[in-house]
């Protein structure tokens, strides 16, 4: 009888324990969901950063380069007026800031060159077009090495579930080095891929792999960190920051100062020609 009143209560029976790998999996879901999240938040904020950023240039490109212009012809005519060589130093120092600089091209992606900004980014002035950035083209030996890959590693040539996820996530790799024209890593990939999966008794246990996957997911929210902190302490970062919700507006009362400014400048440059 009192065995089984103690088996009625419950108090003999035992809570199964949970394994450690079931806890290490939850864990790693944990950490995967929340790592997830801050990637949506920061790829949505860096988007907003790169949308403004270049806003910001082509609507107020031209007048920064129109302002430098002008302080460098104050200075000239400022050094051609007293003859000092302090103000002939001056001088040429402000026109070293507008003269053409090599390398400009490759940094701004076909925006500007070393002479400023080209004519289709002056023309967002009067709300024409603008010539849109270069983007990567491909060489015909990366063409081949992918056309390759991607039939040899084609996730429909998969018989069952676990050779299609390897194949997946072989083939957006393939896919990312494509559309950077990296033709040395789609050379590693197809060595990768000819060596074929790495053999069973190669492979870690599950424990060690969920332990692999906590350091990765650690690592990898560590180097978002240091991205966000950088895209929120950056110059465009910043000024998005103050008026997240409306930048146009942030925009236009910019571009109003600078107009202002460039009326000084032009009067300024006007009495000292006169």
């Amino acid at each position: 009888m009192r065995s089984e009143e103690r088996d009625a209560s419950g108090s003999a029976e035992e809570t199964p324990r949970e394994r450690p790998e079931e806890r290490l999996e939850r864990a790693v879901r944990a950490a995967e969901q929340a790592l997830i999240e801050y990637e949506i938040a920061l790829e949505t904020f860096r988007v907003e950063v790169e949308n403004f950023s270049r806003l910001h240039h082509q609507k107020l490109g031209p007048m920064y380069a129109r302002l430098d212009e002008l302080d460098a012809q104050i200075a000239e005519a400022t050094a051609a007026r007293t003859g000092d060589p302090e103000d002939r130093r001056k001088a040429d120092e402000a026109r070293a800031r507008v003269m053409p600089m090599p390398g400009v091209e490759e940094l701004f992606h076909g925006w500007m060159d070393g002479d400023g900004l080209y004519p289709e980014a002056a023309a967002m002035l009067t709300e024409q077009s603008v010539r849109p950035p270069q983007r990567v083209r491909p060489g015909e030996e990366a063409r081949k090495l992918y056309r390759e890959l991607a039939r040899k590693a084609h996730p429909d040539l998969a018989q069952e579930e676990g050779e299609r996820q390897r194949r997946e996530e072989f083939i957006t790799r393939v896919n990312a080095a494509y559309a950077r024209g990296d033709e040395a890593m789609l050379r590693e990939l197809s060595e990768e891929w000819a060596a074929g999966p790495v053999p069973v008794e190669q492979r870690l246990t599950r424990s060690e792999e969920l332990y692999a996957r906590l350091e990765w997911l650690a690592q990898r929210k560590e180097l978002l960190t240091v991205l966000a902190k950088e895209l929120e302490e950056s110059a465009i970062g910043g000024m998005l920051r103050l008026a997240p919700d409306d930048p146009d507006t942030l925009l236009d009362e910019i571009a109003e100062q600078l107009l202002a400014q460039v009326g000084e400048r032009e009067a300024e440059l006007a009495r000292l020609r006169a």
